[in-house]
């Protein structure tokens, strides 16, 4: 099969983001900030993806915070590309990044105990911040991962983020069956739920019917894992993030299961809208 070829959004970050990675890290994180926010949004179709998002999921703001909004998510996504690309860099921000939330305590005594949890998470903040602060303090956290469309960006990622923890699953069959003997052994994984999936069903998601998969609450169910909300924040203070743990989903059925978890995450999106970066496509002509 004849491959496709690269997007020349691809071909140009492929060119770009190597330039960057030979900086100093707090200044190739301010320079990602910079040219996401006053060249990527400005140039790009992101600010006004941003904006169409945010008027839907939070028609009540005014333009002024729905303009600032936009304008910060380039800043904090580019930012985030270079973060998880620069994996040796985070591992050692890990034993820094202060780990708090009612839900800590529980997490732990999961992981004493050899049960396992699933981490439920987004593209908000940085993810990764989660992984590595966890992984620092003891708890056996593993990833998973969906290629990117660019191979090259796929096979950055992978080196990136296998140096600042390991196992990571792909999403492919062979992935998959790891990921279940990991969690069966008592592992803990990492896996965002904001992005949207044919097979998910309408639930509601700050305020407006949405598509949400119900396959993390399932797989608590059939594994017997500690399903938890976890937020890597971003924070003005150094190290520049947080991790907030909320309280593990109590079991029940997956779709009340699924709403407990989209209702934690839109009260982090109501609290930091700017770390979340808006436009994964969880609404669509197809529904609401």
């Amino acid at each position: 099969m004849r491959r496709k070829p690269q997007k020349l959004r691809d071909r140009a970050t492929l060119l770009l983001v190597p330039a960057v990675l030979r900086l100093p890290f707090a200044l190739r994180l301010w320079l990602a900030g910079f040219i996401g926010r006053r060249l990527i949004g400005p140039l790009s179709s992101q600010r006004r993806r941003v904006a169409a998002a945010v008027r839907h999921f939070r028609p009540e703001l005014p333009e002024a915070e729905v303009s600032r909004i936009a304008t910060a998510v380039p800043g904090n996504l580019a930012r985030l590309v270079i973060e998880v690309l620069s994996g040796p860099n985070l591992r050692r921000l890990g034993p820094k990044v202060p780990v708090e939330g009612p839900g800590l305590a529980a997490l732990s005594e999961a992981r004493d105990a050899g049960r396992p949890a699933i981490l439920v998470t987004a593209h908000f903040g940085n993810y990764e911040a989660m992984r590595i602060a966890l992984i620092a303090r003891g708890f056996p956290v593993g990833g998973y991962f969906k290629d990117f469309k660019s191979p090259g960006m796929t096979r950055r990622y992978l080196d990136s983020a296998g140096a600042a923890g390991q196992p990571l699953f792909a999403d492919t069959t062979e992935g998959r069956k790891g990921m279940i003997r990991f969690l069966r052994g008592g592992g803990m994984l990492g896996i965002l739920i904001d992005l949207d999936r044919p097979q998910g069903v309408l639930l509601d998601f700050l305020g407006k019917p949405t598509r949400t998969v119900l396959s993390l609450a399932e797989m608590a169910l059939k594994y017997d894992a500690l399903l938890v909300p976890v937020w890597g924040l971003r924070t003005k203070a150094a190290p520049g993030f947080r991790v907030q743990i909320d309280p593990p989903v109590p079991q029940s059925e997956p779709r009340a299961m699924t709403q407990a978890l989209n209702d934690a995450f839109g009260a982090q999106v109501r609290a930091h809208p700017e770390q979340w970066v808006w436009w994964h496509k969880r609404r669509k002509r197809s529904h609401p």
